[in-house]
């Protein structure tokens, strides 16, 4: 391949930052131009600076429909990514790859049927799209979070199907422990298709409730983020 043509597929994997927007001291959501970028709802895609050879998984946040790109991301302080993320303003171009992964809502989805959605931390960025995508879900959104702070947009959410889980502090407006012992206290229909993601002993503690409760592997979802 010629250099012509060699700069040329690489151009294309750049989008120009529009905006950064940040919800508390480590996490920020990263807006896109979108570049005709087609991806499912649950998907992610791999990004990083334009001069890096370095680049990280990330689910998109944004709805299928939206005219840009949007991911949110928690900074790791001692990480190859997300400091130099967090730096970025907007104009800056960063290196966006092509969407990938099955985490997705069913291709015939059932009308009304009943979605539990459980995030913790910023695995709630694919759940996010999943509504924006598609606003008319019956859905139930279950966040665990360490506190307040980590409500990311949570007014995005209906009050009614937003239930966040505080393991660290109080709130009039959550509920206090979690996400698993939200679970047993109240007991999951057979029938309802279930979405995990976030770390891995949330996802294992979590599948192990849920399948004790009734819901068959077939209902369960999972996409695991660390």
């Amino acid at each position: 391949m010629n250099e012509v043509s060699e700069a040329n597929k690489i151009s294309t994997k750049l989008h120009e930052i529009l905006e950064m927007r940040h919800l508390n001291d480590s996490t920020f959501v990263v807006k896109l131009e979108k570049n005709n970028l087609k991806f499912k709802a649950g998907q992610h895609i791999n990004v990083g600076p334009a001069n890096s050879i370095h680049t990280r998984e990330y689910s998109i946040y944004s709805g299928e429909n939206d005219d840009f790109l949007e991911i949110l991301v928690k900074e790791v302080t001692d990480g190859f990514i997300s400091p130099v993320l967090k730096k970025q303003q907007p104009g800056n171009m960063l290196v966006v790859e092509e969407p990938v992964g099955y985490f997705s809502l069913p291709v015939k989805k059932v009308p009304g049927e009943k979605l539990l959605f459980i995030a913790s931390g910023t695995g709630i960025s694919p759940f996010h799209s999943f509504i924006k995508s598609h606003p008319d879900l019956n859905y139930t959104l279950l966040h665990g979070i360490r506190d307040n702070s980590e409500k990311y947009e949570a007014d995005f959410y209906e009050p009614s199907r937003y239930i966040s889980c505080t393991s660290r502090q109080k709130s009039d407006n959550s509920y206090f422990g979690r996400v698993t012992t939200w679970l047993e206290e109240h007991p999951v229909d057979a029938e309802t298709r279930c979405y995990l993601c976030g770390n891995s002993s949330m996802i294992h503690d979590v599948y192990d409730i849920l399948e004790a409760q009734g819901v068959s592997s077939e209902k369960i979802h999972a996409e695991v983020y660390f």
